[in-house]
């Protein structure tokens, strides 16, 4: 099994996180930001994850400390659960229409972080999550996963469809690339490393 748990506690936030790459999109996540939780719940039922997350923060601010820390934490358990990342698919992309738009996610586990997102929003908030937040949400994961992530929202009229469309594309991307060659034994690179 590959399962990534960390544990996070600072003076803002607390944050658990058990993340399952073999699993069956089976989601149980509270981080008090009604809007982070359903995307999260996307991610793991379209990704085919198990995703435990509990998180309590400083809300009574705002939900950045909060929201971050769950998507460094998020990041974390993944680059944990891969491991060596010894047969790993390690590209892939997907594209998810949701009604009135259409998100797009590409994934390399290289093991260099890095993030582009192209998303334009029409509101400022979509229920507790401020739309301004979601592209350094996504950074924060590609970060301490190692990782490039480029996500677009090609277009789009409603913010909550396109947020939908992009965290369904961001699940399954990263199932793909997770995946197990069997035809591989050994790391997808030409350096025959992913680690440095």
């Amino acid at each position: 099994m590959r399962v990534g748990k960390i544990k996070r506690e600072t003076a803002e936030t607390a944050v658990t996180v058990q993340l399952t790459l073999d699993g069956q999109g089976r989601a149980q996540i509270d981080t008090g930001i009604g809007f982070l939780d359903h995307m999260l719940t996307l991610f793991a039922v379209h990704g085919l994850f198990d995703l435990q997350i509990e998180a309590h923060g400083d809300l009574q601010i705002d939900e950045h400390h909060t929201a971050e820390d769950v998507m460094i934490c998020l990041g974390q358990a993944l680059d944990q659960a891969l491991g060596e990342r010894l047969g790993i698919v390690r590209t892939a992309h997907s594209f998810v229409p949701m009604d009135d738009s259409l998100g797009f996610v590409a994934i390399d586990l290289s093991g260099r972080p890095y993030c582009v997102v192209d998303a334009h929003w029409h509101t400022p908030r979509i229920g507790q999550l401020s739309t301004d937040l979601i592209a350094h949400l996504l950074e924060s994961f590609a970060v301490r996963g190692r990782l490039n992530l480029h996500a677009t929202v090609l277009y789009g009229q409603n913010d909550h469809h396109q947020a939908e469309a992009l965290f369904k594309a961001f699940g399954r991307a990263l199932d793909a690339a997770t995946q197990i060659d069997p035809r591989r034994g050994n790391v997808p690179s030409s350096k025959g490393t992913l680690i440095a």
